[in-house]
């Protein structure tokens, strides 16, 4: 069904997200960066410093966990992304303070973590990697992650209602949306920027939702200057099924 085929209304929103739209669902990304250093870039995520490394999925595979301390044993942590044919996935971890612990499902795309079970929060940080490449950490006390990053999932548009971005009081960056469209370009290109600063906070809802195919990746990165800090980026995507 195509998206201008929807009959829109006071309550499609509210209808979308309590599952009553056929063919529609929402994504909220929403991620932290604890502390970039001065003129660097890096991708808004649990990592401080760094690009994502979108490269470690060129081949799917399994995902590792790193063996925990004592207080994180027995948690179990619930990984959400794409299979080797971008459609939704999920795994639970089992933690262990005697070694990594390997899944069996084969991951093409990771875009969220978060702990399921077990005694509250994560008490020290919890890290995944694929083929040696750490690609997803879940800081200590989060119970989550914090990835402003996501594919649209095989089978779907996905259509991009709004961004916000924060910076700490005294911080200044410069923000990229990189958008690898259907994931066929080998390069990222930006798809938006924005500017914020100074415990200020930039809002930009589109006018027309932007349109991304299946299989886009999406990448919220900064450019810090002279004045670094904490940064939050956040993103809401309408997703609307191809195919009805």
């Amino acid at each position: 069904m195509a998206f201008n085929n929807y009959i829109w209304g006071e309550q499609f929103d509210l209808n979308v997200a309590r599952g009553k739209t056929r063919g529609a669902s929402t994504i909220h990304k929403f991620g932290a960066t604890p502390s970039q250093s001065t003129n660097t870039t890096a991708t808004v995520w649990d990592k401080e410093d760094t690009l994502y490394p979108w490269s470690a999925f060129d081949t799917p595979g399994v995902l590792v966990a790193a063996q925990v301390g004592a207080d994180d044993n027995g948690k179990v942590v619930t990984i959400q992304g794409l299979d080797e044919n971008y459609e939704l996935i999920s795994e639970d971890f089992t933690l262990s303070s005697t070694g990594t612990v390997t899944g069996n499902k084969s991951f093409k795309r990771v875009y969220r973590g978060f702990v399921s079970s077990g005694d509250g929060e994560n008490v020290g940080q919890l890290n995944f990697s694929r083929g040696g490449t750490q690609v997803l950490r879940i800081l200590a006390g989060s119970g989550q992650t914090l990835m402003a990053i996501y594919t649209v999932p095989a089978g779907y548009t996905g259509y991009l209602y709004q961004g916000v971005a924060t910076a700490q009081s005294g911080a200044d960056a410069t923000g990229y949306m990189y958008v690898r469209y259907n994931s066929v370009a080998t390069i990222f290109r930006v798809g938006h920027t924005f500017e914020v600063a100074g415990g200020g906070e930039y809002t930009y809802k589109f006018t027309f939702p932007q349109e991304m195919p299946e299989k886009t990746d999406i990448d919220v990165r900064l450019t810090t200057r002279s004045n670094n800090g904490r940064f939050t980026a956040a993103f809401d995507i309408l997703l609307i099924k191809n195919e009805l």
